[in-house]
C-alpha cells in the first residue's frame, strides 16, 4: 500500500511541475538509466504495460516548427508478462506517450 502511495506522489508531484521542468527531469533521468530501462504505464494505480531494455526515450520535435511536441518515444522489448526478462515471443517495439495524460515511471533496470 505504501508503494502505490509514494508512486501517487510522485505522479500527482511531477504533474504539476513546468514542462520545462519536466522536460530536464526527463533528460536526467534518461542520462542516469544508460541503456537498460524500464517504462511502467500505469492506469490509475494498476501497472497495464512495460517496455524493458530502453536506451533513451527521446522528445518529439514539429517539423517545420521545431516546437517540442507533447509525447515521448522510444524503442524497447513489449515485455508482455511483466517479469522484467526478454522471453520468446516479446519483440523490440516502437513506442509513444503522451507527456499530459501518461502516468509512467521511466527508471533502470538493476
Amino acid at each position: 500500500m505504501s508503494r502505490i502511495f509514494i508512486l501517487a506522489l510522485f505522479v500527482l508531484w511531477f504533474a504539476g511541475c513546468t514542462q520545462e521542468t519536466q522536460n530536464t527531469l526527463s533528460r536526467s533521468i534518461q542520462n542516469w538509466t544508460g541503456t537498460d530501462g524500464v517504462l511502467d504505464i500505469y492506469a490509475s494505480d494498476k501497472l497495464v504495460k512495460r517496455f524493458i531494455k530502453i536506451d533513451k526515450v527521446s522528445t518529439a520535435y514539429g517539423t517545420n516548427s521545431g516546437e517540442p511536441r507533447p509525447y515521448r518515444y522510444g524503442y524497447g522489448i513489449d515485455d508482455k508478462n511483466q517479469n522484467f526478462k526478454a522471453d520468446p515471443g516479446e519483440k523490440r517495439v516502437y513506442f509513444e506517450f503522451s507527456d499530459y495524460s501518461t502516468s509512467y515511471i521511466f527508471y533502470e533496470n538493476n
